[in-house]
C-alpha cells in the first residue's frame, strides 16, 4: 500500500501573528517591528527597518524574508508601502562599521530606521536577544526568531532586504568584479575570488578578519 503523498504531509510554516502587538495595542501604543539584513556581509551597510501595521486589517501572505523568493519579497515590500501605518530605514555603511565596530554601528542604523518612521513608537518589537535601542525611551521586546512568528518583525525584514538589496544592485557597476549584483556584498565565491585577484574595493569593510588579512598582505607583497 503506498504511503501518503508528500504534497499531503507537507506541513505549511504557520504565518507570523499579531500576537505580540495586540499586548502593546491594549495598552493604547503604537507599536513597531525591528528588524536587519547585512550583519553578515564582507562589504556594504547593514539596513535596519522599522515598520508599524495597522491593527484592522491583516497583509495576506506575509511571512519571513528568509522564506520568500526575490520576487515574492519585493512584491510584498510594495504591498507594505501601502498598507502599513510608517515605514522607516536606516543604514549603516561599512566606513561607519570600520570606524564604531558591528554592535555601535547596528545601533545607530536601528535609531535611524526608528527615527525615519513618520510617528513615534511607544514600543518595539526586537528580532533576536540583544535590545539594541535599550536606551531610546520605548518599551522594547526581544523575540527569539521573531522574523519567523511576529508579523510586524516579519514585515521589517522583508523592507530592510528588499532595501539593501537594491542598494548593492545600485552599486555593483561601480565595482564589477566582485559580483555584488548577486551576491549583495555576502562572501559568495566570486567576491572571494576577485577579493584575491584585486583586493578590497571601497565597499568593503576593512576592520573585518578576511578583508584586513588581504590588506596586510598587499603591504607584505
Amino acid at each position: 500500500m503506498a504511503g501518503p503523498s508528500p504534497t499531503r504531509t507537507r506541513r505549511r510554516t504557520p504565518a507570523p501573528s499579531l500576537r505580540r502587538e495586540r499586548v502593546h495595542w491594549d495598552l493604547g501604543s503604537v507599536v513597531a517591528g525591528v528588524d536587519e539584513v547585512g550583519c553578515g556581509a564582507w562589504a556594504g551597510p547593514v539596513t535596519y527597518a522599522a515598520v508599524v501595521l495597522p491593527r484592522t486589517r491583516r497583509l495576506y501572505k506575509l511571512r519571513d524574508s528568509k522564506l520568500l523568493r526575490p520576487e515574492e519579497r519585493e512584491h510584498l515590500a510594495a504591498r507594505l508601502e501601502r498598507f502599513a501605518l510608517g515605514i522607516g530605514l536606516g543604514h549603516a555603511g561599512n566606513d561607519e562599521i570600520d570606524r564604531l565596530g558591528l554592535s555601535t554601528a547596528r545601533r545607530l542604523a536601528a535609531r535611524r530606521a526608528v527615527d525615519d518612521l513618520p510617528l513615534r513608537p511607544d514600543a518595539i518589537l526586537l528580532d533576536g536577544s540583544w535590545d539594541f535601542l535599550s536606551d531610546y525611551g520605548t518599551v522594547n521586546e526581544r523575540i527569539i526568531r521573531g522574523d519567523a512568528h511576529c508579523a510586524s518583525i516579519a514585515a521589517a525584514s522583508i523592507v530592510a532586504k528588499v532595501a539593501r538589496d537594491a542598494m548593492m544592485r545600485e552599486l555593483a557597476p561601480g565595482f564589477p568584479p566582485y559580483g555584488f549584483a548577486s551576491n549583495k556584498g555576502y562572501p559568495a565565491p566570486v567576491h572571494r575570488e576577485a577579493l584575491h585577484t584585486y583586493g578590497p574595493c571601497d565597499l568593503h569593510r576593512r576592520s573585518w578578519t578576511p578583508i584586513a588579512a588581504l590588506d596586510q598582505l598587499t603591504l607584505a607583497l
